[in-house]
């Protein structure tokens, strides 16, 4: 199955939906949707190591724009939406001292989440919740989100033949690694907050 899903995404590259594909789960992650974009922006830049730079700034542009939809469920709809989901994803209890850590620290927040494994979409529902400054909250989310997917990138650009052998080789083992550090971040921003 694995396999299968791998050699799907390897072959979405070539399809003129690519780009549609890991734009639409890139904006869906940073609002609601608990899989990462990496899940199809590895594969597609695997496939097309020329095209990894424009996935990236695909990536980067409807993450920040997906941000701003979970910055306004949090400003707007955080008493009903925003604490569902907030709350789906057990951290519920957390939100409130997630908050307070936004008066001194938000810039670092965005920043520092942004770039690592920790469900984006808590950062932007909160940062919507904490009355962040929306224009510094979308400058920071840039920074955060442009890093993160430009990093894949890079590494892709420079290494992917022996980064494509590894992950054909472990498959598996890759995929498992994938799925720790998106369950790690859970359990880490629990941690954290």
């Amino acid at each position: 199955m694995l396999r299968r899903l791998y050699d799907w995404c390897i072959a979405a590259a070539d399809k003129p939906h690519a780009l549609w594909i890991v734009a639409l789960i890139s904006f869906a992650e940073s609002s609601f949707f608990p899989i990462p974009p990496d899940v199809m922006l590895i594969p597609m830049s695997l496939a097309r190591p020329k095209k990894a730079w424009l996935y990236a700034l695909v990536c980067t542009v409807t993450s920040v724009a997906g941000g701003v939809v979970g910055y306004a469920i949090g400003a707007l709809l955080y008493d009903s939406v925003g604490q569902w989901l907030i709350g789906l994803y057990g951290y519920g209890d957390q939100v409130e001292t997630f908050r307070a850590a936004y008066a001194e620290y938000g810039a670092w927040i965005i920043v520092l989440k942004g770039l690592t494994p920790i469900p984006y979409k808590v950062v932007t529902i909160t940062s919507g919740f904490a009355d962040y400054n929306l224009w510094l909250f979308i400058l920071f989310s840039i920074i955060a989100r442009g890093g993160r997917f430009f990093i894949v990138a890079v590494l892709l650009t420079l290494y992917g033949d022996v980064i494509r052998a590894q992950i054909e080789k472990r498959l598996g083992f890759w995929v498992t690694v994938g799925a720790v550090l998106l369950v790690g971040g859970f359990v880490l921003v629990g941690g954290l907050f």
